[in-house]
């Protein structure tokens, strides 16, 4: 990784790209400090105690903490994006657009941008009006209201503008790029906190264990997280020869890698969402979960720090909410999967190039084999995603380290970072090509 970056700097204009998205990812660190008008800090700390909140935080980058401009961070853009790749299915003319390569791509994408604004405006007006009712704005009149709408509003497309910028003159995916810097972001203090709970003051055998447990706990998630990224089924397909003229044309061997986590981190992100988001609505209500009554009862089954608690009997039951959060990350997977790869059409185009899979007939068996792979490698994935967002989980609840960074977390920061140095190692190949060639 390092040398590839080395070698980057070398290259004039892989440079350019490398230092204007730094400074647009400065920006947006820089963004995370500009309050917001009309919010008091003083009521925060007592409405910011649900541990809900957590993950938002992080995939925030601390924004959402402290509700400045950019609190709702790239939240709007990443939910308007898979809304539209949920309607590609069900609607025609967005079905239509997708297969229109270069141009439908760009009109989806400016769907995609006004939908965007939409669920911001949306979303920065509950927050408001919740924000209303708990006494934490200077004052619950309409001027305030507005500000403060048009300043979540205006923050987050400000980002998704940065992110697309970085898309098209920096390096990588920008919204991706945005999401990992402002979780990296939390990871300092969340260490810190690890420490300071675990380590600090205790004594010298059980500080050393703490540093062991913690730091084999981190790199052996970061590895396998790697390893389950990375990890590919190919499967073969055969061309058939053919005579174009006085030449026999095809007659090649190449393969359909299909990685075992096809849905990436979407499914856990869904799950997570699904599962705090009544948390965050009883945030607003003022309603903490608790042991005495039914709906509290309810949260502490959703929420994630309440898993695992081998101190009480009592308290352990409430990971019964983990196999929940197991069977949504394994439907979102399949669900997901089944959206971006259609065994029919892949089926369909090797069949039009004259291409089969060897000891597979083309047509309807290929099609089934495909959807019989797919099923296959996509439950593997889902568990093996499962395992790499749940092993901070288990160790949170049985250690009580209270912290925002997650397998989820790391799932992501780990994916952006290997396809943004495969996207720099690509651009490093084609200008060597290039020199090679005007040598």
């Amino acid at each position: 990784m390092f040398s590839t970056l080395r070698n980057a700097f070398k290259v004039k204009d892989i440079r350019k790209r490398l230092i204007y998205t730094f400074i647009a990812l400065l920006v947006v660190r820089l963004g995370t400090l500009l309050p917001t008008p009309g919010i008091g800090s003083a009521a925060m700390d007592e409405w910011f105690s649900a541990d809900a909140f957590s993950f938002l935080n992080s995939i925030t980058g601390g924004s959402f903490r402290k509700m400045s401009i950019f609190a709702l961070s790239i939240t709007p853009y990443i939910s308007a994006s898979i809304i539209i790749q949920l309607l590609t299915i069900a609607i025609p003319k967005l079905e239509e657009m997708h297969k229109e390569g270069e141009e439908g791509r760009k009109k989806m994408n400016e769907i995609t941008r006004y939908l965007t604004v939409a669920l911001s405006v949306i979303e920065a007006t509950a927050m408001v009006i919740g924000f209303g009712t708990q006494g934490v704005l200077d004052k619950f009149d309409f001027s305030t209201v507005v500000i403060v709408i048009a300043s979540f509003t205006a923050g987050s497309t400000l980002l998704m503008w940065i992110g697309e910028r970085i898309t098209e003159s920096g390096v990588g995916n920008g919204i991706s790029i945005i999401l990992a810097i402002n979780i990296i972001s939390r990871l300092p203090s969340d260490f810190i906190t690890l420490f300071q709970s675990h380590i600090i003051g205790k004594p010298v055998i059980n500080a050393i264990v703490g540093i062991f447990v913690i730091l084999g706990l981190t790199v052996g998630t970061i590895i396998y997280v790697i390893v389950l990224q990375g990890a590919v089924r190919k499967i073969p397909v055969t061309y058939a020869k053919k005579v174009v003229g006085r030449k026999a044309v095809g007659g090649q061997t190449s393969n359909i890698p299909l990685k075992v986590n096809t849905a990436g981190v979407i499914p856990v992100i869904f799950s997570n969402s699904l599962m705090t988001f009544p948390i965050i609505i009883a945030g607003f209500l003022q309603v903490k979960p608790a042991r005495e009554y039914f709906w509290p009862k309810v949260l502490m089954l959703l929420n994630q720090n309440d898993w695992f608690n081998f101190k009480s009997f009592g308290d352990f039951k409430y990971t019964l909410g983990f196999i929940i959060y197991v069977v949504l990350t394994i439907f979102f997977a399949y669900f997901y999967t089944s959206i971006t790869f259609n065994p029919i059409e892949v089926s369909n185009n090797i069949k039009k190039q004259g291409g089969f899979i060897p000891g597979i007939r083309p047509g309807k068996p290929t099609t089934e084999y495909l959807t019989k792979v797919l099923n296959y490698i996509v439950f593997i994935g889902a568990i093996g995603l499962t395992l790499a967002a749940s092993l901070p989980i288990v160790f949170s609840g049985a250690f009580n380290a209270d912290v925002s960074f997650s397998g989820t977390s790391v799932i992501i920061i780990v994916g952006v970072i290997v396809e943004t140095i495969k996207q720099i190692e690509s651009q490093l190949l084609v200008r060597h090509y290039k020199g090679f060639l005007n040598d």
